[in-house]
């Protein structure tokens, strides 16, 4: 079993910036073992994808929406992955969650669907005021 834990969120001014945490544990977990992602729920709205960095941290993949303002990486030594949120505006509030997914789960690309990971965490509260 993995449990994920978010931190980082808060209110912030539009413009502003925040970095998210999420540290990863289990029993047997080994970061190298998971591709991560970032997910986000605005309120009466699904969730929906942000980014995903793969396992070793060369790979990563952004939703149009936070292209060139968020970045996701990665410290495997920590078991933590980070999204760092630059330029925010109000249309990015939401809950932020993170989410793991089997490296050699098929297929082994990254991944932007809900149903696609295996573990998630409870989340963490973003608020972007205008």
């Amino acid at each position: 079993q993995v449990q994920l834990v978010e931190s980082g969120g808060g209110l912030v001014q539009a413009g502003g910036s925040l970095r998210l945490s999420c540290v990863a544990s289990g029993r047997t977990f080994s970061s190298y073992n998971y591709n991560m992602g970032w997910f986000r729920q605005a309120p009466g709205k699904e969730r929906e994808f942000v980014a995903a960095i793969s396992s070793t941290g060369f790979a990563t993949s952004y939703t149009d929406s936070v292209k060139g303002r968020f970045t996701v990486s990665r410290d495997n030594a920590k078991n933590t992955v980070y999204l760092q949120m630059d330029s925010l505006a109000p249309e990015d509030t939401a809950v932020y969650y993170c989410a793991a997914r089997g490296r050699t789960r098929l297929p082994i690309t990254l991944r932007a669907g809900v149903n696609e990971y295996d573990y998630w965490g409870q989340g963490t509260q973003v608020a972007v005021s205008s």
